[in-house]
């Protein structure tokens, strides 16, 4: 929920994401330390080794022990550090983002399917390299780009980029059974939802019926014979990226990343649109600005006209009503992911309120997306 601003660079967080370099934009608040030396405060002996090792193989480095820490706060459930090496002729510095993990996430992802999931994309040429791995972290890539803003996200030129780059995303060949894994992770939420949440709670959200649900909407969705690819699942304008020169779009953070119906990953996409996760009310979604029928439209055209041999096989208009009801699983999903974590998170954020309005969300639609007919 904030952007904080030292040394000329700018670190960001937003209620899904761990934090993330990106190049300046208008800051909000909170800060960064930053320590200078051999002390490295924290940081394991392994990451030093690694740190030292690595900076040794640059030429430009004028001394591998030379760097400084700049520790991000704030990170969910990790301790991210921007690592700098001065170098040689008061060049641009060496850098380099450390992650070490943190726990308790259990209950959302499996870090090792995450770490897979990262080291796989590393490979396909997607997101930051993996430049090392030790046993409670990693060594990424620094990406220099911007994060995109809300905003972007109905720009028409990034859009089409967004929509190319989802295209290419979602053919990416990934290891593994390609086994839809939505119904299973609303399944996994929905019993601590209903462990964490007061008998209040569990009636206002409807939790003993959202079983039910979830079987009425995997029934309903099942019969649309999907195309099935690898899907990021949190395709918010924080997780990715624009490199203003190149204007090449980078997907990052993959916590969530598995192979779903593609129509999923673009239904969240569009309900996304609904938020600004740095205004005043991060929490509220404005649903007066999910995209409308065009705009919906021209990112699937866009989409669909993306290099690949399915193109010619999908009609426009029939992804465009399949994408409109999977946006039922995204409110579910996100409503159920709310409720968890008002329980396990500490960050400013009014996570009850943000489930309250995906529920309400879902049920205003459902009748209108599935038909009247549908229980």
């Amino acid at each position: 929920m904030f952007m904080p601003r030292f040394l000329g660079l700018f670190c960001q967080q937003n209620s899904r994401s761990t934090l993330r370099i990106f190049s300046p934009l208008p800051i909000r608040r909170h800060s960064c330390t930053y320590f200078i030396g051999g002390s490295e405060p924290g940081l394991p002996k392994e990451a030093k080794a690694i740190l030292h090792s690595l900076a040794s193989n640059w030429s430009d480095v004028e001394d591998s022990k030379a760097l400084e820490v700049i520790q991000l706060k704030g990170a969910m459930t990790n301790a991210v550090y921007q690592i700098n090496w001065p170098t040689e002729r008061e060049m641009l510095p060496r850098k380099v983002l450390l992650r070490i993990y943190g726990e308790g996430v259990e209950v959302f992802f499996d870090r090792d399917d995450e770490i897979r999931t990262f080291e796989c994309m590393s490979k396909h040429g997607q997101g930051p390299r993996l430049l090392s791995r030790f046993s409670n972290g990693r060594v990424e890539e620094f990406i220099h780009a911007r994060t995109l803003s809300a905003h972007d996200l109905r720009d028409p030129e990034i859009s089409s980029l967004i929509a190319a780059k989802l295209r290419e995303f979602h053919d990416l060949d990934m290891p593994g059974q390609k086994n839809v894994f939505l119904w299973k992770r609303l399944r996994n939420w929905l019993s601590p939802a209903k462990q964490l949440c007061s008998p209040e709670e569990v009636t206002e959200f409807r939790l003993n019926v959202m079983e039910d649900e979830i079987n009425t909407l995997e029934n309903e969705l099942s019969k649309e014979n999907s195309w099935i690819g690898f899907c990021h699942n949190d395709l918010q304008y924080g997780n990715i990226m624009i490199d203003e020169e190149t204007r090449t779009i980078t997907v990052i953070d993959y916590e969530y990343a598995s192979f779903n119906p593609v129509a999923f990953d673009l239904a969240n996409h569009f309900c996304e649109m609904s938020a600004d996760y740095h205004s005043e009310t991060p929490h509220i979604l404005n649903f007066n600005k999910y995209p409308g029928s065009d705009e919906r439209k021209r990112f699937i055209r866009m989409y669909l006209g993306s290099p690949g041999d399915k193109a010619n096989e999908l009609d426009e208009d029939q992804l465009v009503q399949e994408v409109e009801k999977y946006t039922l699983a995204s409110h579910l999903v996100w409503g159920l992911w709310g409720i968890i974590s008002e329980h396990v998170n500490d960050i400013d954020f009014d996570y009850m309120e943000y489930a309250r309005q995906r529920f309400q969300q879902y049920w205003l639609r459902k009748s209108a997306l599935l038909g009247s007919g549908v229980p």
